[in-house]
């Protein structure tokens, strides 16, 4: 790479996004210093608010190969080839999430997997990591940036070429574009549901069988689901063999966060939806008092670029709800096509955008709208016995048919076919089977039709 190549690429942002887009881009010969607001966690420790652990799916797995980094987070992730669905009563019905065993996705904790692409993205000579330097200010047309640092209260101004905004749903890159632009637009949607964090510690702690499950409190290979219809919650398995159980309540209302006002109404409430769980929450009013309560929020907005100057990737550009489990994978996509554009277009950084974004923006916006849409499949039908039959029914179709037929959730958790094709061809499939559906109950009228006319 020549020096009239050479940029200097700032990414602001050192989450999962951020950090893979460096090492991205240090792979490809690029100086690149990104530049994070929270102070550095492999000194500090992980901070802030959001979930605990994620589900990596095909879409991340295949990013992560790309740079060399799939057999060490594998080697971290506790594999979920199946949801466990538990009924008012605390029946268990286990659903499998593909007709091939050897799909799965993969619970990961979130501050782990942070470490391990810091410290890849570290060990590039050719990337530097500034923690604790919240972006206040960008001057496009000057190629400047403004940090402020809350340890030494100073603010430092700094040169940039291009800047890639890895800095999440409240993007302060996507607002200083929103500044310096005519015509961006934006969108942010919250659901009347928000979300809350609780823990089923290791078996020995609440009172279970060590032995069972290999130290956990219940079978760890599975995401388990309570659906209760209109809200529900889930959990994750982690490494230290808890479970961390998300509550995905209404704010308001009979079921919503806002109905339990005393110590007393918390227990009151799980043991009445969610039995099979209060022996396994030895810390559940604690921690339901305790922990915060966070909203959920889908954003979209466009165009992602400014010129040559700034681009929008993860959720800084299309933030989702959790229910697909795509967050993630979606954004480290985003890298691994972003660099597939850099590799054809580069150093014609407006071309690189451009492309970029002419290719991804169709993709997440389907992918926002399957996720919000799974999350009334997650809490509503999947513990209905016409739901299993049909996803009993796609998976049979599937191994007769394989190149013909692929459930939705295959197509975006297990392969890499684009989000926005997967959408097309699921609803093709969908409007297929209806016919057939139609046709063989005609057929099977005409049949016992013509067998009551026999003599």
């Amino acid at each position: 790479m020549s020096m009239a190549e050479r940029r200097r690429i700032t990414i602001i942002g050192a989450g999962p996004a951020g950090a893979l887009m460096a090492i991205y881009l240090a792979r490809g010969g690029y100086d690149v210093t990104v530049y994070e607001r929270l102070p550095d966690p492999r000194i500090h420790g992980f901070t802030g608010g959001r979930s605990i652990n994620l589900a990596l799916s095909a879409r991340g797995i295949a990013a992560l190969a790309e740079v060399g980094l799939t057999q060490r987070v594998l080697e971290n992730v506790i594999p979920m080839p199946g949801r466990m669905i538990h009924s008012p009563t605390g029946h268990l019905t286990f659903q499998p999430y593909s007709a091939n065993p050897n799909d799965r996705i993969n619970s990961v904790s979130r501050a782990g997997l942070s470490l391990i692409l810091l410290e890849a993205a570290a060990s590039h000579p050719n990337v530097k990591l500034l923690f604790d330097h919240r972006c206040v200010a960008i001057d496009f047309k000057k190629s400047s940036a403004a940090f402020a640092r809350s340890a030494s209260k100073d603010q430092a101004t700094v040169d940039v070429d291009t800047v890639i905004g890895a800095d999440g749903a409240f993007s302060a890159v996507r607002l200083q574009m929103m500044l310096n632009m005519d015509r961006l637009e934006y969108n942010q949607s919250y659901l009347e549901h928000g979300y809350k964090e609780l823990t089923i510690p290791p078996a020995a702690q609440c009172g279970v069988d060590p032995g069972r499950f290999g130290g956990f409190a219940m079978n760890p290979n599975a995401l388990h689901i309570w659906p209760r219809g209109g809200y529900m919650m889930i959990a994750l398995p982690n490494q230290d063999r808890s479970f961390t159980c998300t509550c995905f309540w209404p704010f308001a209302g009979p079921t919503g966060f806002e109905s339990l006002k005393t110590d007393a109404d918390i227990p009151r409430f799980f043991e009445a939806h969610f039995p099979d769980a209060v022996p396994l929450m030895p810390t559940l009013v604690h921690d339901f008092k305790h922990n915060p309560t966070g909203s959920l929020v889908t954003v979209h907005c466009w165009p992602w670029h400014l010129s040559d100057k700034a681009l929008l990737v993860g959720d800084a550009a299309h933030a989702i709800v959790p229910f697909y489990g795509q967050g993630m994978n979606c954004a480290f996509e985003d890298c691994s096509v972003l660099n597939q554009c850099i590799s054809q277009h580069a150093p014609d950084w407006g071309s690189v955008f451009k492309e970029f974004a002419a290719q991804r923006k169709p993709n997440t916006d389907a992918i926002a709208e399957m996720a919000l849409h799974n999350f009334i499949e997650m809490r509503d039908h999947t513990a209905s016995r016409v739901f299993r039959m049909k996803k009993k029914f796609g998976q049979a179709m599937h191994r007769l048919f394989p190149q013909w037929f692929m459930p939705l959730y295959n197509m975006i958790s297990f392969s890499t076919i684009p989000y926005a094709q997967a959408q097309r061809r699921a609803a093709t499939q969908s409007r297929t089977l209806k016919f057939v559906g139609w046709f063989l109950l005609a057929a099977f009228a005409i049949v016992i039709g013509l067998v009551l006319t026999l003599p």
